[in-house]
């Protein structure tokens, strides 16, 4: 597959200054005709795929493909499971599965990891929009994924994410982090993958 198009999509209170985004950002910049995006995402999910959905509206049904990190992961599977993007090659890196239960003991002011000075509101309404979002339980395609996930995420249950993700491309790693601090030694195999 051409690539033309790759949309990236960051976690919760996380930004496109992430190093994983900035990456993904540098290596995009690499290759000749290809358009990346990777938006900050308001803190209302609602609103966060409204954007997403606005700013790839005139993107092709193939040669696109998204890439999203912990919450960003379950937003990218719930935009490529949209019935005008099931051709799209995904990439999930330690991706939330049950974001609503998850982040409802988040509720109230918080602030961005690489922008303590940005402060954001995260309310029940919010928990309930994570709710409503939901992706079908089985994915439409999973070969058309691709599931990097870290036996040593300290925040999300890489078991829940296996079985999420059973049956898609990607590696399991027997360390790591949350972060995906060796992101960069998995890169290749991620990118080979959205190229697919």
């Amino acid at each position: 597959m051409n690539l033309t198009h790759l949309l990236y999509l960051h976690g919760f209170r996380s930004s496109p200054a992430s190093a994983k985004a900035r990456r993904m950002a540098a290596w995009a910049a690499e290759q000749p005709g290809l358009t990346f995006v990777c938006p900050q995402l308001p803190p209302s999910p609602q609103a966060a795929m409204a954007l997403v959905s606005e700013l790839v509206a005139a993107w092709p049904a193939t040669g696109a493909a998204v890439v999203g990190s912990s919450l960003g992961g379950f937003y990218a599977t719930w935009l490529a499971e949209r019935p005008a993007h099931r051709a799209w090659r995904v990439g999930v890196l330690n991706p939330a599965v049950d974001p609503a239960r998850d982040l409802a003991r988040h509720i109230g002011t918080l602030t961005a990891w690489h922008d303590p000075a940005l402060q954001f509101d995260f309310t029940a309404e919010h928990v309930a929009e994570l709710a409503a979002l939901a992706p079908p339980r089985h994915l439409s395609t999973p070969a058309r994924y691709y599931a990097l996930i870290a036996k040593g995420d300290e925040l999300l249950d890489w078991r829940e994410m296996l079985a999420r993700y059973a049956g898609c491309d990607g590696d399991v790693l027997e360390g790591s982090d949350h972060g995906l601090t060796d992101f960069e030694a998995h890169l290749p195999g991620l990118v080979r993958h959205l190229q697919g």
